[in-house]
């Protein structure tokens, strides 16, 4: 029998999803390969899967790699179980690679992040608690991939994003009481006049995933849709209160995860849109409102959140100038990550570079701020 070459396409969550089902086969098979036509961002140092993945750009990718090898192509929408709502993305990965008869239970999917990712998230977040003077910081990520600015409206024709006037609504409440940290690439307006407003929101202009993942990590809770943020918190094992719409819970979600509350706001009211298969006008136009909010779930949105998140604190580190002026005092300052420009609204954009010494370590976050401190010494 061929060693086998494994494509893996779609978005950063896909890939993340399909990490448990290849932990599985190279506990069997050790010659295989991963070619990544969505990224190899979540395969990067992990001890198994690194060194066997290849972007599909690789040189003499095909000649060195793929010529001697059988060519799979892993599509879980594809797969029975998962388009009659029997089985999770990442277990129908597992049917197809390690072709199985029916699902089984799986682990957590691993993120292994370096050091410099641990300290450039932790910087970040450090940044955004002295920008907004809160200490807890609840991570949104309101929009999948599929949506498109039309004007002044954030619009996904697939409705498995969070409706732009429910997603202010749920920001301007939680900004009050808490740091919010909308991981977005599209800027949207949350109030008039927004640059004199009271309470502040940071908007990181963050453009590595891992670092993302590292931030996920470091702050008390999450909110998202169907979409990485939510993969990423639950292998970070955080809480997330995750919104569904046209899309089943039992696919794309973990309704099983005590962490995690799921709203589901298309419950009764959509039908399975089977993309990557037909494309089907009608079930989607009958999905259209599926992730449209009340003002009940809107209200459940942040109850889960503040229920997470517990009573609100004001953040007591350093202030950005003063982070500044300890910078320009060092006289042999250790280098650091240039951090991403942040948006505080009213606060004029920043760049800086946060010496290791005033890093606030969060309570719960990873083994690796540990171990980092404890190289640091």
């Amino acid at each position: 029998m061929r060693p086998k070459a494994f494509f893996i396409n779609g978005g950063a969550g896909r890939v993340l999803a399909s990490i448990p089902a290849l932990e599985k086969y190279a506990e069997t098979h050790d010659d295989f390969i991963v070619v990544c036509e969505g990224g190899t961002d979540f395969y990067k140092g992990h001890p198994v899967l690194h060194n066997k993945c290849f972007d599909n750009w690789h040189k003499n990718l095909f000649e060195e790699y793929i010529k001697d090898r059988d060519c799979v192509g892993v599509e879980p929408y594809r797969n029975w179980y998962y388009y009659n709502q029997k089985c999770s993305i990442a277990q129908a990965f597992d049917i197809i690679i390690n072709e199985l008869d029916e699902p089984r239970e799986l682990q957590d999917p691993s993120i292994h992040l370096s050091k410099m990712e641990v300290v450039t998230a932790q910087n970040i977040l450090t940044e955004i608690r002295a920008g907004t003077g809160k200490d807890k910081v609840v991570v949104i990520q309101p929009f999948g991939r599929g949506v498109t600015s039309v004007g002044d409206f954030v619009v996904d024709p697939g409705s498995r994003s969070m409706n732009m006037v429910n997603t202010v609504d749920i920001i301007n409440d939680l900004k009050k009481d808490y740091s919010v940290v909308i991981m977005s690439e599209v800027h949207f307006p949350l109030e008039e006049n927004e640059e004199q407003a009271k309470h502040k929101v940071a908007r990181p202009q963050i453009e590595d995933i891992r670092v993302w993942s590292g931030v996920i990590d470091g702050a008390d809770h999450f909110i998202g849709c169907d979409s990485v943020g939510q993969h990423i918190a639950k292998s970070l094992k955080k809480t997330a209160t995750v919104v569904v719409g046209s899309t089943f819970p039992v696919n794309i979600s973990y309704p099983e995860f005590k962490d995690f509350d799921i709203i589901d706001v298309g419950e009764g009211r959509r039908k399975y849109d089977p993309i990557r298969i037909s494309m089907d006008d009608e079930r989607t136009r009958y999905n259209d409102q599926a992730c449209e909010m009340s003002k009940e779930q809107v209200r459940q949105v942040i109850a889960s959140a503040r229920k997470r998140l517990g009573k609100p604190t004001k953040y007591t580190g350093p202030s950005l100038e003063q982070m500044q002026q300890q910078q320009s005092q060092c006289s042999t300052p250790t280098p650091t990550p240039t951090l991403p420009k942040q948006d505080f609204s009213t606060l004029k954009p920043t760049k800086l570079n946060i010496p290791s010494t005033v890093v606030k370590q969060n309570k719960g976050f990873k083994s690796e701020v540990e171990n980092l401190l404890k190289s640091s010494k």
